[in-house]
């Protein structure tokens, strides 16, 4: 059987895929693994840009292994397969939301769990901070349950982990009283975001920027909890998604591509346009957005109090070298976490992202970005693309050579490792 990730740039033949609904099948699975000799590496949905599913030995997919297990006041207890876009209504039935969430929802939770996927908000942690207990299925296929106090360094380890200490089978999420949220895109220079918007961070629950770097204004857009009813715009928002994130992005990219001289006045034109008013709905539809348009894609963490000065260094590379690129960058703020191989370890962070089509090469435009990156101490995404040895690791993340013997005491034989794994953990 062969696989792809989302954007097609990862591909593999695995010789085995197991496809399990319940726990005592994620046990067989590891164990006949093992017993074959076959590395395993779990697949979600396939978001994720780098190869961390790739292997010709065995997969094991998630899909089947998902719903709601239980709730109990504020926590939920949910299988590991389960989609966040499916999580959402499941939550809401019982009156929860998750606290914070991505404005892509189609990946399945352990996967945006286990790769420190995040949404945006000055006090607000990733995925993997909300995660307060776990069952993981371990090389052995034994089952360890972990918290805070059961397991507590596997607990601080695996819930970034990117299936390389186990295979989780349940998460437990502390999720907050279900909510609505405002949506306000408006349009801003840059020059403008870069001086104020440590301001209007504080001022709103959530608040990011999108700038196409051939353009001198940014798409600023902010997320607020509000008891607002929602109104019409609810239904007129995935038509503006569809139409203008999605379609034009589709269009003016192709055709900035076929004639280069266009890039700049369709990069000014998009951002505009980028604009929206205001839309009042549900937390768990208002924070993603459809996203159709298929790219690779680089993000890295860098200290929030140097996310600023990032994005200026790389306006003015824009600048120096005349590159044309129309896809935006996107600017979040995520809270700090003490997770052993968190982006957000110990500091609290900026994110940027950067982008380019799927039949675009990446990678002197990725190069150039990594080397900024470096300068202010970035840390990547788990899930995108990055150019990191185990060296660099080590002078990354504090708790990295802990994490390493811990993963080699739980999976000796590497039974949870690709090539791509290896070179991090054991180059």
């Amino acid at each position: 059987m062969d696989w792809r990730n989302w954007s097609g740039l990862q591909r593999a033949h695995p010789a085995t895929v197991y496809t399990p609904a319940e726990e005592t099948g994620i046990t067989a699975a590891v164990r006949e693994a093992r017993a074959r000799g076959l590395a395993l590496r779990v697949v979600g949905s396939g978001h994720s840009f780098t190869p961390l599913c790739v292997t010709d030995g065995a997969q094991l997919s998630l899909r089947n292994h998902a719903g709601i297990v239980a709730v109990d006041g504020p926590k939920a207890t949910v299988r590991a397969g389960t989609t966040i876009r499916t999580l959402g209504p499941l939550l809401r039935a019982h009156g929860l939301n998750l606290a914070n969430q991505g404005d892509i929802d189609a990946q399945a939770i352990a996967g945006a769990v286990g790769t420190g996927t995040h949404g945006t908000g000055r006090g607000l942690g990733c995925l993997s901070s909300q995660v307060t207990a776990f069952r993981l299925v371990t090389a052995c296929g034994d089952v360890i349950e972990a918290d805070a106090a059961r397991e507590p360094e596997l607990f601080q380890a695996a819930r970034v982990s990117f299936g390389t200490l186990g295979v989780f089978s349940t998460l437990t999420l502390d999720c907050r009283p279900a909510y609505s949220l405002r949506e306000e895109s408006v349009v801003r220079p840059l020059d403008r975001i870069l001086k104020e918007f440590p301001t209007l961070a504080e001022a709103h629950d959530h608040a990011e920027f999108f700038w196409f770097p051939m353009a001198d204004s940014v798409v600023f857009k902010t997320l607020d909890r509000t008891d607002a009813a929602p109104g019409l715009g609810r239904y007129l928002r995935p038509v503006k998604s569809m139409v203008l994130e999605n379609g034009a992005i589709w269009a003016m990219g192709n055709l900035s591509r076929l004639a280069p001289g266009l890039t700049g006045p369709l990069s000014r034109l998009s951002a505009a346009v980028g604009g929206g008013g205001a839309h009042v709905d549900q937390a768990e539809r208002i924070f993603p957005s459809p996203r159709l348009v298929r790219f690779n894609e680089m993000e890295y963490a860098v200290p929030a109090e140097q996310g600023l000065d990032c994005i200026a260094e790389i306006r003015d590379w824009f600048r120096k070298t005349g590159t044309r690129v129309y896809f935006p960058i996107e600017y979040r703020l995520v809270a700090k976490d003490d997770i052993w191989l968190s982006p957000f370890h110990g500091r609290d962070s900026a994110t940027i992202s950067v982008h380019r089509f799927a039949h675009e090469d990446f990678r002197p435009y990725f190069a150039a970005m990594e080397a900024i990156f470096a300068n202010h101490k970035g840390r990547p995404h788990w899930g995108k693309l990055h150019n990191l040895t185990a060296a660099d690791c080590a002078r990354l993340y504090p708790e990295w050579d802990r994490y390493r013997d811990l993963r080699r005491r739980l999976d000796p034989t590497g039974l949870f490792l690709n090539e791509h794994l290896r070179g991090l953990f054991e180059g």
